[in-house]
């Protein structure tokens, strides 16, 4: 069955990261500014009239020679790949650029931009290692902060009608995302991997409102399909974890060996859009702790009740078989992570972890193609 929307999804993807919804949004005189990490609140940039573009690479893995005279080989591939483009002049329709620092080497990636990009640096969230009432208090004042930078590059004051009517159109998004995420569970998910991967890199190449209206468009496409779609041999349950990852022929790969990738727990997939912003909160307060509290990245603490404790329970929910855990090299955090994961995995589930280490962008070639084959051999292979 041919879905509509999901074409449309491709459709952006293939533009990305100057879409036709983009260059119309900029041809009326709005704003656009570019963010990086899973942790900058993109409602506070939407309720300043302008439209959050997170900077992403789609398209699997890039040359990136020219970025590596600026950041060290020993920064990963994502800022790298990222810095590529903005010197490709690829970002150069931005108005400014929110960066984090999460990592030191987000935190090179801004410095650099600072120096030689094309695009203004508006400013560098600091985000706590810890969740607690006194990272809370902190947050609230860098993301006042933020406030201010995008207040003066849009010119418009920012209210709190402001911020509680984009966060009311964001969680819209994740109310929808999660019904969709949630046919994932069947037996035969009406979803791909693919598809949902897909879905999630097109999220913010978009007005708000527009991607809403295409989710809710999906959503009826989907049970069609899900009540009329042929049912065929089922195939390998797997979960991704990792790094952050955006080349769907990474996934493709792993789902045309006979994996069925069901979940996952990536900063550019579930944990995107999971959970909710309490709307009866004081705007910044909700931002601060929804951004603080939920599912959370290998860097924060504590990392049971934030990361291992959800992963353990979709696992369940999504009766996984398998984990596969795409680490970028030289991401720190995501390969002491693993040592963990794979404990709780497989001392509480008896789920087995296959972690590889490679660059981003790659997709499932040569060694990486021949691991997953042998990987989903072992825990069972497809019916």
């Amino acid at each position: 069955m041919r879905m509509q929307a999901m074409e449309e999804i491709r459709r952006i993807n293939r533009e990305y990261p100057y879409t036709a919804e983009i260059r119309k949004w900029k041809e009326e005189g709005k704003k656009v500014i570019g963010w990086t990490c899973n942790y900058i609140p993109e409602e506070l940039i939407a309720a300043g009239g302008a439209l959050p573009l997170r900077l992403i690479h789609n398209l699997g893995e890039m040359q990136v020679e020219e970025a590596n005279a600026y950041l060290s080989i020993y920064t990963c591939s994502y800022t790298r790949s990222i810095l590529q483009m903005a010197l490709d002049q690829k970002f150069n329709f931005l108005d400014g650029f929110v960066s984090l620092f999460i990592c030191d080497a987000m935190r090179r990636l801004a410095d650099v931009w600072k120096n030689y990009g094309s695009v203004p640096l508006l400013y560098v969230l600091d985000l706590p290692h810890k969740a607690n009432t006194d990272s809370e208090k902190f947050y609230i004042t860098e993301i006042l902060n933020m406030k201010k930078t995008v207040e003066e590059a849009t010119g418009k004051e920012i209210t709190s009608a402001d911020l509680k009517k984009a966060i009311a159109s964001y969680n819209i998004s994740r109310r929808l995302l999660k019904r969709i995420q949630e046919l994932r569970k069947d037996d035969h998910p009406p979803i791909t991997g693919v598809e949902m991967q897909e879905l999630v890199n097109a999220a913010t190449a978009l007005p708000r409102d527009d991607y809403n209206s295409l989710l809710e468009r999906l959503l009826k496409e989907l049970e069609e399909k899900r009540s009329s779609r042929p049912l065929n041999g089922k195939k390998t349950r797997l979960m991704l974890s990792g790094s952050i990852l955006n080349n769907v022929e990474f996934i493709r790969g792993i789902e045309e060996m006979g994996g069925e990738v069901v979940i996952d727990a990536l900063c550019t997939g579930a944990r995107y859009w999971w959970g909710a912003i309490d709307e009866t909160k004081e705007p910044l307060e909700a931002l601060a702790s929804y951004y603080l509290y939920k599912f959370g990245c290998a860097r924060m603490y504590p990392s049971e009740s934030l990361r291992y404790d959800q992963i353990l329970l979709l696992a369940r929910e999504y009766r996984v078989a398998g984990v596969i855990s795409e680490v970028i090299r030289s991401c720190a955090m995501n390969i002491n992570d693993q040592v963990r994961l794979r404990e709780r995995l497989g001392e509480e589930l008896s789920i087995p972890t296959l972690m590889l280490d490679m660059e981003y962008g790659t997709g499932a070639t040569g060694q990486i193609k021949t691991r997953v084959q042998a990987f989903i051999e072992m825990i069972g292979g497809a019916d």
